[in-house]
Protein backbone atom coordinates (compact mmCIF):
# COMPACT_ATOMS: atom_id res chain seq x y z
CA UNK A 1 0.00 0.00 0.00
CA UNK A 2 1.44 3.35 -1.05
CA UNK A 3 1.63 6.62 0.87
CA UNK A 4 1.05 10.13 -0.44
CA UNK A 5 2.44 13.19 1.31
CA UNK A 6 0.44 16.22 0.28
CA UNK A 7 0.99 19.77 1.44
CA UNK A 8 -2.21 21.72 1.94
CA UNK A 9 -4.21 18.54 1.58
CA UNK A 10 -6.90 19.55 4.08
CA UNK A 11 -8.44 22.45 2.18
CA UNK A 12 -9.04 23.80 -1.30
CA UNK A 13 -7.85 21.79 -4.29
CA UNK A 14 -5.57 19.84 -1.98
CA UNK A 15 -8.54 18.43 -0.06
CA UNK A 16 -10.03 17.06 -3.27
CA UNK A 17 -6.71 15.43 -4.18
CA UNK A 18 -6.52 13.83 -0.73
CA UNK A 19 -10.09 12.56 -1.11
CA UNK A 20 -9.63 11.10 -4.60
CA UNK A 21 -6.37 9.36 -3.67
CA UNK A 22 -7.70 7.96 -0.37
CA UNK A 23 -10.76 6.64 -2.20
CA UNK A 24 -8.46 4.90 -4.69
CA UNK A 25 -6.54 3.07 -1.94
CA UNK A 26 -3.67 5.37 -1.01
CA UNK A 27 -2.74 6.21 2.55
CA UNK A 28 -2.47 9.96 2.92
CA UNK A 29 -0.22 12.16 5.05
CA UNK A 30 -1.48 15.74 5.02
CA UNK A 31 0.84 18.61 5.94
CA UNK A 32 -0.50 22.05 6.77
CA UNK A 33 -0.56 24.89 9.25
CA UNK A 34 -4.17 24.75 10.52
CA UNK A 35 -3.97 22.02 13.14
CA UNK A 36 -7.59 21.75 14.31
CA UNK A 37 -9.08 21.93 10.82
CA UNK A 38 -6.41 19.59 9.48
CA UNK A 39 -6.92 16.92 12.14
CA UNK A 40 -10.69 17.09 11.70
CA UNK A 41 -10.45 16.64 7.94
CA UNK A 42 -7.92 13.80 8.22
CA UNK A 43 -10.08 11.91 10.72
CA UNK A 44 -13.20 12.43 8.63
CA UNK A 45 -11.50 11.23 5.45
CA UNK A 46 -10.05 8.20 7.20
CA UNK A 47 -13.51 7.20 8.46
CA UNK A 48 -15.04 7.66 5.01
CA UNK A 49 -12.42 5.68 3.09
CA UNK A 50 -10.96 3.22 5.60
CA UNK A 51 -7.46 4.39 4.68
CA UNK A 52 -4.80 5.65 7.05
CA UNK A 53 -4.99 9.44 6.88
CA UNK A 54 -2.93 11.58 9.26
CA UNK A 55 -2.34 15.30 9.65
CA UNK A 56 1.03 16.85 10.39
CA UNK A 57 1.37 20.49 11.37
CA UNK A 58 4.30 21.95 9.46
CA UNK A 59 5.51 25.14 7.82
CA UNK A 60 6.98 23.99 4.53
CA UNK A 61 8.99 27.18 4.11
CA UNK A 62 11.16 25.99 7.01
CA UNK A 63 13.97 23.56 6.17
CA UNK A 64 13.97 22.25 9.72
CA UNK A 65 10.23 21.56 9.73
CA UNK A 66 10.40 19.92 6.31
CA UNK A 67 13.13 17.59 7.55
CA UNK A 68 11.13 16.70 10.66
CA UNK A 69 7.98 16.20 8.57
CA UNK A 70 9.70 13.74 6.23
CA UNK A 71 11.11 11.77 9.15
CA UNK A 72 7.77 11.59 10.96
CA UNK A 73 5.80 10.50 7.90
CA UNK A 74 8.35 7.83 6.97
CA UNK A 75 8.30 6.53 10.55
CA UNK A 76 4.50 6.41 10.75
CA UNK A 77 3.79 5.01 7.28
CA UNK A 78 6.97 3.06 6.56
CA UNK A 79 7.78 5.08 3.46
CA UNK A 80 6.70 7.90 1.15
CA UNK A 81 5.87 7.07 -2.45
CA UNK A 82 4.48 10.37 -3.72
CA UNK A 83 4.73 14.07 -2.96
CA UNK A 84 2.08 16.53 -4.10
CA UNK A 85 3.14 20.05 -3.23
CA UNK A 86 -0.23 21.79 -3.45
CA UNK A 87 0.43 25.01 -1.53
CA UNK A 88 2.13 28.26 -2.46
CA UNK A 89 1.31 31.93 -1.82
CA UNK A 90 -0.34 34.01 -4.54
CA UNK A 91 -1.22 37.70 -4.39
CA UNK A 92 -4.52 38.58 -6.03
CA UNK A 93 -3.56 42.25 -6.04
CA UNK A 94 -1.65 43.13 -9.18
CA UNK A 95 1.67 44.87 -8.49
CA UNK A 96 4.66 46.08 -10.44
CA UNK A 97 7.85 44.43 -9.27
CA UNK A 98 9.08 47.68 -7.72
CA UNK A 99 5.88 47.96 -5.68
CA UNK A 100 6.47 44.64 -3.93
CA UNK A 101 7.87 44.80 -0.43
CA UNK A 102 10.96 42.75 0.37
CA UNK A 103 8.78 40.57 2.62
CA UNK A 104 6.34 39.85 -0.22
CA UNK A 105 9.16 38.89 -2.58
CA UNK A 106 10.69 36.53 -0.04
CA UNK A 107 7.31 34.98 0.78
CA UNK A 108 6.50 34.30 -2.88
CA UNK A 109 9.91 32.82 -3.64
CA UNK A 110 10.18 30.80 -0.44
CA UNK A 111 6.62 29.50 -0.61
CA UNK A 112 6.50 28.64 -4.30
CA UNK A 113 10.08 27.76 -5.23
CA UNK A 114 12.40 27.09 -2.31
CA UNK A 115 9.84 24.98 -0.44
CA UNK A 116 9.65 22.74 -3.51
CA UNK A 117 13.42 22.29 -3.56
CA UNK A 118 13.70 21.47 0.15
CA UNK A 119 10.76 19.05 0.06
CA UNK A 120 12.25 17.29 -2.96
CA UNK A 121 15.64 17.13 -1.28
CA UNK A 122 14.06 15.18 1.59
CA UNK A 123 11.80 12.99 -0.56
CA UNK A 124 14.27 11.65 -3.12
CA UNK A 125 16.39 9.50 -0.76
CA UNK A 126 13.22 7.96 0.66
CA UNK A 127 11.81 7.26 -2.79
CA UNK A 128 15.08 5.80 -4.05
CA UNK A 129 14.84 3.15 -1.36
CA UNK A 130 11.51 2.07 -2.86
CA UNK A 131 12.70 2.40 -6.48
CA UNK A 132 9.44 4.26 -6.96
CA UNK A 133 8.41 7.88 -6.58
CA UNK A 134 6.04 10.50 -7.88
CA UNK A 135 6.77 14.22 -7.51
CA UNK A 136 3.98 16.64 -8.42
CA UNK A 137 4.39 20.41 -8.37
CA UNK A 138 1.86 23.12 -9.16
CA UNK A 139 2.25 25.90 -11.71
CA UNK A 140 0.08 28.08 -13.92
CA UNK A 141 -1.06 27.75 -17.51
CA UNK A 142 1.81 28.64 -19.89
CA UNK A 143 4.43 28.35 -17.14
CA UNK A 144 6.48 26.10 -19.42
CA UNK A 145 6.83 29.02 -21.88
CA UNK A 146 8.43 31.33 -19.27
CA UNK A 147 6.13 34.12 -20.53
CA UNK A 148 6.05 37.72 -19.39
CA UNK A 149 3.32 38.15 -16.81
CA UNK A 150 3.10 41.87 -16.03
CA UNK A 151 2.10 42.63 -12.43
CA UNK A 152 2.84 39.00 -11.45
CA UNK A 153 6.61 39.03 -12.00
CA UNK A 154 7.72 37.43 -8.74
CA UNK A 155 5.11 34.66 -8.76
CA UNK A 156 5.84 33.95 -12.44
CA UNK A 157 9.58 33.81 -11.78
CA UNK A 158 9.11 31.29 -8.97
CA UNK A 159 6.87 29.00 -11.02
CA UNK A 160 8.84 29.15 -14.27
CA UNK A 161 12.02 28.43 -12.33
CA UNK A 162 10.20 25.46 -10.83
CA UNK A 163 9.47 24.14 -14.34
CA UNK A 164 13.19 23.93 -15.11
CA UNK A 165 13.89 22.32 -11.74
CA UNK A 166 11.12 19.76 -12.27
CA UNK A 167 12.43 18.82 -15.71
CA UNK A 168 15.95 18.42 -14.33
CA UNK A 169 14.77 16.17 -11.50
CA UNK A 170 12.77 14.09 -13.99
CA UNK A 171 15.97 13.30 -15.90
CA UNK A 172 18.20 12.80 -12.86
CA UNK A 173 15.84 10.44 -11.02
CA UNK A 174 14.33 8.43 -13.89
CA UNK A 175 16.74 5.56 -13.29
CA UNK A 176 15.29 5.17 -9.77
CA UNK A 177 11.70 4.88 -10.99
CA UNK A 178 10.91 8.44 -9.85
CA UNK A 179 8.89 10.74 -12.07
CA UNK A 180 8.45 14.51 -11.73
CA UNK A 181 5.65 16.53 -13.31
CA UNK A 182 3.82 19.80 -12.94
CA UNK A 183 0.06 20.31 -12.91
CA UNK A 184 -1.12 23.79 -13.86
CA UNK A 185 -4.73 24.56 -12.89
CA UNK A 186 -6.74 27.36 -14.43
CA UNK A 187 -8.23 30.13 -12.33
CA UNK A 188 -10.11 27.83 -9.95
CA UNK A 189 -11.31 30.01 -7.11
CA UNK A 190 -13.41 29.96 -3.95
CA UNK A 191 -15.83 27.12 -3.37
CA UNK A 192 -15.06 25.58 -6.77
CA UNK A 193 -11.78 24.28 -5.35
CA UNK A 194 -13.65 21.76 -3.21
CA UNK A 195 -16.34 20.86 -5.74
CA UNK A 196 -16.69 17.94 -8.12
CA UNK A 197 -16.85 18.16 -11.89
CA UNK A 198 -20.53 17.25 -11.76
CA UNK A 199 -21.27 20.11 -9.37
CA UNK A 200 -19.84 22.75 -11.73
CA UNK A 201 -20.99 21.28 -15.04
CA UNK A 202 -24.02 23.56 -15.38
CA UNK A 203 -22.39 26.71 -14.03
CA UNK A 204 -21.50 29.24 -16.74
CA UNK A 205 -18.04 30.81 -16.74
CA UNK A 206 -17.71 33.67 -19.21
CA UNK A 207 -13.89 33.67 -19.25
CA UNK A 208 -13.11 29.98 -19.66
CA UNK A 209 -13.45 28.77 -23.28
CA UNK A 210 -14.88 25.47 -22.01
CA UNK A 211 -17.78 27.49 -20.68
CA UNK A 212 -17.73 26.25 -17.10
CA UNK A 213 -15.44 26.86 -14.13
CA UNK A 214 -12.79 24.36 -13.18
CA UNK A 215 -13.27 22.21 -10.09
CA UNK A 216 -10.97 20.62 -7.56
CA UNK A 217 -11.90 17.24 -8.97
CA UNK A 218 -10.66 18.24 -12.44
CA UNK A 219 -7.20 18.70 -10.96
CA UNK A 220 -7.41 15.67 -8.66
CA UNK A 221 -8.17 13.36 -11.59
CA UNK A 222 -4.95 14.42 -13.34
CA UNK A 223 -2.91 13.97 -10.17
CA UNK A 224 -4.42 10.52 -9.68
CA UNK A 225 -3.37 9.56 -13.20
CA UNK A 226 0.20 10.77 -12.69
CA UNK A 227 0.60 8.82 -9.44
CA UNK A 228 -0.27 5.47 -10.97
CA UNK A 229 2.49 2.90 -11.54
CA UNK A 230 1.47 2.66 -15.21
CA UNK A 231 2.18 6.40 -15.65
CA UNK A 232 5.94 5.90 -15.32
CA UNK A 233 6.58 7.08 -18.89
CA UNK A 234 5.04 10.49 -18.20
CA UNK A 235 7.78 12.58 -16.64
CA UNK A 236 9.18 16.07 -17.07
CA UNK A 237 5.78 17.25 -18.30
CA UNK A 238 3.57 20.25 -17.57
CA UNK A 239 -0.12 19.34 -17.74
CA UNK A 240 -2.51 22.27 -18.03
CA UNK A 241 -5.95 21.85 -16.46
CA UNK A 242 -7.39 25.16 -17.58
CA UNK A 243 -10.42 24.54 -19.79
CA UNK A 244 -8.53 26.53 -22.44
CA UNK A 245 -8.17 29.64 -20.25
CA UNK A 246 -5.13 31.83 -20.77
CA UNK A 247 -4.65 33.31 -17.29
CA UNK A 248 -2.27 35.98 -18.61
CA UNK A 249 -4.48 37.16 -21.45
CA UNK A 250 -8.06 36.01 -20.76
CA UNK A 251 -10.68 36.62 -23.39
CA UNK A 252 -12.21 40.08 -23.30
CA UNK A 253 -15.93 40.68 -22.76
CA UNK A 254 -16.14 41.85 -26.37
CA UNK A 255 -14.72 38.55 -27.63
CA UNK A 256 -17.09 36.57 -25.44
CA UNK A 257 -20.12 38.52 -26.68
CA UNK A 258 -19.18 37.98 -30.31
CA UNK A 259 -18.72 34.25 -29.78
CA UNK A 260 -22.10 33.91 -28.09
Amino acid sequence: MKTLLITGGNKGIGSMISKVLAESGWNVAIAGRSYDQGVFYANELSEQTGQQVCFYQADVTSRREIRELAQEVKRDFGGIHALVHAVGPFLRERKLFTDHSAEEIEELIQGNFMSSLWLTHEMIPIMREEQFGRLIYFGFGRASEAPAWPDRSVYAAAKTGLVSFMKSIAVEEAVYGITANMVSPGDIIGEYKEMTREQVTNIFDKETPRGRPGSGEDVARIVHFLLQEQSDFVTGSVLNVTGGLDVIHPRSKKQITSIQ
